[in-house]
């Protein structure tokens, strides 16, 4: 089972960033909390925090853990931990295809990969 860690980054505003998955890689055109794999010897914070930057090209405050999901895509299983985040920067689409800040009456539009769907459900009766 891999281990995946994501965040929740919300604005001032209370919008919640979005990536969808670019061109070539497994669910393409889906969107997704941006994050990454936990590498051997990383934290799931330490994790989050390295991805977020090398995705997004900024820094965030990360938060409270929220409950990990697991979900079988078939050929992997992942266990996907979601952390709620701050942008300390200006996020950039640098290994999404798009990147966009959605309100909480958006966000439900916006078709989801798999794994995030229970995510977002608990993020909901926290907000």
């Amino acid at each position: 089972m891999l281990s995946v860690v994501c965040g929740l980054i919300e604005d001032a505003a209370g919008e919640l960033l979005l990536c969808q998955r670019p061109e070539g890689k497994a669910q393409a055109g889906l969107w997704e909390f941006p994050g990454g794999k936990v590498e051997a010897g990383e934290s799931e914070r330490e994790a989050l925090a390295r991805e977020l930057l090398e995705e997004l090209g900024c820094e965030f405050e990360i938060g409270e853990a929220l409950t990990p999901v697991e979900h079988d895509y078939g050929d992997f299983l992942i266990r996907l931990i979601p952390f709620r985040c701050r942008c300390l920067g200006t996020p950039k689409a640098l290994e999404h295809q798009a990147i966009e800040w959605v309100s909480m009456d958006q966000v439900k539009s916006y078709d989801l990969a798999p794994a995030d769907v229970p995510i977002l459900a608990e993020y909901f009766k926290w907000a």
